[in-house]
């Protein structure tokens, strides 16, 4: 599976919450600007883990090695993603995978 670029990512992203929004006919700009902090909260998640991905999961402190604050700042911005996505009354999409076709069996001979 090829890497989609982290803008590419993003304004899909973006389409899906406006047209699941759409679909439930929730309108406003309050709506609009929910998702916006959604796709700002996405941003800083993005950057956290380069970060930790960058200097790793522990970092030198004062005292010896300590975890890396980015870290706990991914959990508290996952969470806040969530709700508000939840106030939204919306859920992340599956993904649509191709249906496999069936492979013939000896009763489909005759």
């Amino acid at each position: 599976m090829a890497k989609v670029k982290r803008e590419t990512l993003r304004k899909r992203i973006e389409k899906d919450l406006t047209s699941q929004l759409k679909e439930k006919t929730i309108v406003g700009k309050h709506f609009e600007d929910l998702v916006q902090d959604y796709l700002s909260l996405w941003d800083l998640k993005c950057e956290l883990i380069d970060d930790i991905q960058d200097i790793g999961i522990k970092v030198s402190g004062m005292h010896g090695p300590k975890s890396n604050p980015s870290i706990n700042d991914l959990h508290k911005t996952n969470d806040r993603m969530i709700k508000i996505l939840d106030a939204l009354g919306l859920k992340a999409s599956p993904i649509e995978e191709p249906l496999e076709k069936e492979k013939p069996g000896a009763s489909d001979l005759i």
